[in-house]
């Protein structure tokens, strides 16, 4: 019995600590990258300027659609900089063939985002799109969602449950800005 536990308790301490590394890894090292549309579009964090080259070259991407903005009300949750969002746009137009896009936005779109977004997104010169706003797990998410609904016809409330491993309790359950939001939301061919 007293063996049982312990090979419980070490699976247990085996699960977590795979978990938090997983999310060290995700935020810290991978900065939240994520395949939405493989070969078409993904979604990220910030990317340190010196290592953009290497996911755009990885990835192939041709645009990049920057969703922060300077002066986010929110420093503590959405520290953006206008210093680092130059040291971004300049470190890609160093990049030949690559387009940066600033479509600073808050977590809920505005409408001149949506116009902005679908602009880009409508042309197929712009492919493969690489989406990313500060921690890659707020805007990101949700363009990435309105990218599915949009161009993938996918279902509202998949796009949303998508865009977290547990959506409950989230940024993006029913009852929050973002959930209700797309929840809401009525994609162009209906309008």
């Amino acid at each position: 019995m007293k063996k049982n536990k312990k090979i419980i308790g070490f699976s247990l301490l085996f699960v977590v600590l795979v978990l938090v590394g997983n999310y060290v890894y995700d935020m810290n090292i991978n900065h939240n990258f994520e395949t939405i549309t493989e070969g078409k579009v993904y979604k990220s964090g910030v990317i340190p300027p010196d290592e953009i080259a290497d996911y755009v070259n990885k990835y192939h991407i041709k645009s990049i659609v920057d969703l922060r903005f300077p002066g986010t009300l929110n420093l503590k949750d959405n520290p953006e900089i206008p210093a680092e969002l130059t040291a971004e746009q300049n470190a890609v137009a160093k990049i030949k063939g690559v387009t940066y896009f600033n479509n600073g936005s808050d977590q809920v779109p505005k409408e001149e985002n949506l116009v902005t977004f679908f602009k880009i997104m409508d042309n197929p010169a712009n492919y493969p799109v690489l989406i990313h706003c500060y921690h890659g797990v707020g805007r990101a998410e949700m363009y990435s969602a309105l990218y599915r609904i949009e161009y993938e016809g996918w279902d509202i409330d998949k796009a949303r449950t998508s865009t977290r491993f547990l959506t409950k309790w989230s940024s993006f359950d029913i009852g929050t800005p973002k959930g209700d939001y797309l929840m809401q939301y009525h994609p162009r061919k209906q309008k």
